[in-house]
């Protein structure tokens, strides 16, 4: 901490100083002004409680929805990144009828307000699904159960596990419009030559893919799907729209319950900031590595 300091020159004091006045100037104000009683010493009890009765710490609000927030984003990233390979294949097929409708898809996503893509893709496509495999009822008998801690930990509280598959699924759509795009880009990016030299070679289509291109394009899209997976996160905000119980929903919850309406959203955009900024510098070293080969 001190190196870094004693890299600061006069101009970086200077902005350093300007900006502390700024946020001193904004706290004072939201303390005067609006006669706010800060409350900080109560958000730790909203992140971990303390069971009088049982005399064990455990998840609350806050510290709940960051972990829904984490098993959404892990499992949608998942299947985004299947449904987007798909994609990004099809956009590069020779086939024409392939090619647009992968392109027709990406294309809508890409050009319609977020908030309008999760209402649709949750009421036409997420719900239907759950009701049609009435998942809801086979969360519940689960949950029922005794020995559920595994699927707790995966999952979080199973009466809420439609909740969250409705979460993964609307998501994952909508994310895969976006890897689907860096997939194609890293498809064409390989150079026609090698191509050719595997056709001459008697390789068909799938082997084409499976043993040239393909290695080599995942290989180049690695930092942009990096880039997305952080966007990812961030977008499961939107999913409090449909009362899918992540960090945002829960932090709602907390204000409406509490009226700490600083104290929780600062909270929640510091939880937010830890989770992105570090998997930025992991994913940075990573890519250094990976140079440095």
């Amino acid at each position: 901490m001190i190196r870094f300091f004693q890299k600061f020159r006069w101009p970086d004091w200077v902005i350093l100083g300007v900006l502390m006045a700024f946020f001193g100037y904004i706290w004072f104000t939201i303390e005067g002004s609006l006669n706010y009683s800060w409350r900080w010493h109560l958000i730790p009890n909203y992140i971990l409680g303390w069971h009088t009765t049982r005399e064990v710490y455990f998840a609350n609000i806050l510290l709940q929805g960051l972990g829904a927030t984490i098993r959404i984003s892990v499992y949608a990233s998942v299947l985004a990144l299947i449904f987007g390979t798909i994609l990004g294949i099809a956009r590069c097929s020779s086939n024409l009828t392939i090619r647009m409708l992968a392109r027709t898809y990406l294309e809508l996503l890409r050009n319609i307000p977020p908030v309008v893509v999760i209402f649709i893709f949750f009421f036409f496509l997420s719900q239907q699904l759950i009701d049609f495999l009435n998942l809801e009822r086979w969360a519940r008998g689960i949950a029922r159960q005794d020995n559920n801690a595994v699927w707790e930990f995966f999952f979080g509280e199973m009466r809420r596990f439609p909740s969250l598959i409705a979460g993964v699924i609307v998501l994952a759509l909508f994310e895969s419009a976006f890897v689907g795009e860096i997939i194609r880009a890293g498809i064409q990016s390989i150079p026609k030559g090698q191509r050719e030299a595997a056709r001459s070679i008697g390789m068909s289509h799938g082997q084409e893919l499976r043993y040239i291109v393909l290695p080599q394009a995942v290989r180049k899209v690695v930092p942009p799907l990096a880039n997305q997976f952080i966007s990812l996160i961030k977008d499961s905000a939107i999913l409090s729209l449909i009362s899918v119980q992540e960090l945002t929903y829960k932090t709602l919850e907390l204000v409406a319950s509490s009226r700490m309406i600083f104290e929780a959203w600062l909270t929640t955009a510091g939880f937010y900031f830890v989770i992105c900024f570090g998997l930025s510098r992991l994913f940075a070293r990573f890519e250094k590595r990976s140079d440095n080969r």
